[in-house]
C-alpha cells in the first residue's frame, strides 16, 4: 500500500530534504531538520499525492488515510507527552499547507487547533497562564471560522466580520493593539466570534477535535485551488496537477508573554535580494500577526535596526 503520511521529531524523520515533490518544501526541511538533530516539535506531513488523490476522488479522503494519521497522532503524541484532545493534557497542532515550490502566502494555515471549552483549562493549568490560554483560544475561532468554514468578507466592500469585532472590543476598551486586551475580553471575543458563526453560518463552532483535523486538513486541500493560488501558479508557471502537503505539527507558542516571539528569517534580503541575513519578529505574538501588518515587526539584525 502507498505510504501516505511521513512523521518526523525526535532527532529522526521518515522523510529528507530529497522529497519535496512527495512531502513539499515545508515537509522535506522539517524532516530534514529532524534528521539533523534541531528540535523541531514533532509532527507529520500528508503528501502531496494525496491531494491529487483527494481532487479525483470528488474531493473526498482516500481509504485508509484516516488510519495512517491516527497512527501518526500517536507518535507525535508519545514525543510530545501529551495527546491531542485531552482536558489535563491537550496538545495543540498547527496544520500548515506546503507545495513542492514556494507559493507564499496563497494557501491557508491554522493554528492552535485542538481548542474546545475544556481542553483551553488544561493549556492554562499547563503554562499557569491565563491570558496565553484565552488569546490562542480566539486566535483559533478567528481562524477556523474563516479558512475552514468560510466565514468571510461577502464582497469587496464588506469587512471582515471578525475583524470588526475585534475593533469594537479595542475601541470599548479604549486600546491600540490586541495584546493590551485582559482575560475577560478575549473570553468575550470567544464567545462572540462563535456566535456570529453560529449567526451566519447556521452551524455551530466544532468541538470535537477530531472534527476540528480532518475540517482543516480538508480545507488545506482545497486552497490548492483558490483563485490567488492558481492565479500565482500560472503566473510562474507552476503545474496545477503538482498538489500541496499539509504538515500538521506541534504547536510552538510565540504569544505566552514578553520572553516569546515570532518571527521569519531569509538568507537574503527579500526585498533588494543582498545575500545577507534578514529578519522579522514581533514579541507576544503568533505568526500570521508578522504578515497581517496588525503591529510593526523589529529588525532581526543591528544592521536592520539602524
Amino acid at each position: 500500500m502507498t505510504k501516505r503520511v511521513y512523521t518526523f521529531g525526535n532527532g529522526k524523520a521518515e522523510g529528507s530534504a530529497d522529497m519535496k515533490n512527495l512531502l513539499g518544501g515545508k515537509g522535506a526541511g522539517l524532516a530534514e531538520m529532524s534528521n539533523l538533530g534541531i528540535p523541531v516539535p514533532a509532527g507529520f506531513t500528508i503528501t502531496t499525492e494525496v491531494c491529487t488523490e483527494y481532487y479525483k476522488n470528488n474531493k473526498a479522503f482516500p481509504a485508509g488515510l484516516e488510519t495512517e494519521v491516527k497512527d501518526a497522532l500517536k507518535k507525535t503524541e508519545e514525543i510530545m507527552g501529551c495527546r491531542f484532545g485531552d482536558a489535563e493534557n491537550p496538545l495543540l497542532v498547527s496544520v500548515r499547507s506546503g507545495a513542492r515550490v514556494s507559493m507564499p502566502g496563497m494557501m491557508d494555515t491554522v493554528l492552535n487547533l485542538g481548542l474546545n471549552d475544556s481542553t483551553i483549562k488544561g493549556i492554562i493549568k499547563k503554562s499557569g497562564n491565563e491570558r496565553f490560554g484565552w488569546d490562542s483560544y480566539r486566535r483559533f475561532v478567528q481562524m477556523y471560522g474563516d479558512v475552514v468554514m468560510g466565514l468571510k468578507p461577502e464582497n469587496k466592500e464588506d469587512h471582515d466580520p471578525f475583524e470588526e469585532i475585534m475593533d469594537e472590543m479595542k475601541k470599548k476598551k479604549g486600546v491600540k493593539n490586541d495584546i493590551d486586551l485582559g482575560v475577560d475580553d478575549l473570553k468575550e471575543l470567544v464567545v462572540r466570534f462563535k456566535a456570529i458563526i453560529k449567526k451566519r453560518l447556521g452551524r455551530d463552532f466544532p468541538t470535537d477535535p477530531q472534527e476540528q483535523l480532518w475540517g482543516a486538513i480538508g480545507a488545506v486541500f482545497m486552497s490548492w485551488d483558490n483563485e490567488r493560488a492558481i492565479l500565482y501558479r500560472k503566473m510562474n508557471g507552476f503545474d496545477d496537477s503538482w498538489g500541496t502537503a499539509v504538515s500538521v505539527q506541534s504547536m510552538a507558542f510565540g504569544n505566552m508573554g514578553n520572553d516569546c516571539a515570532t518571527g521569519v528569517a531569509f538568507t537574503r534580503d527579500p526585498a533588494t535580494g543582498e545575500h545577507a541575513f534578514f529578519g522579522e519578529y514581533l514579541i507576544n505574538a503568533q505568526g500570521e500577526d508578522v504578515v497581517a501588518g496588525i503591529r510593526t515587526p523589529q529588525q532581526i539584525t543591528i544592521k536592520g535596526r539602524n
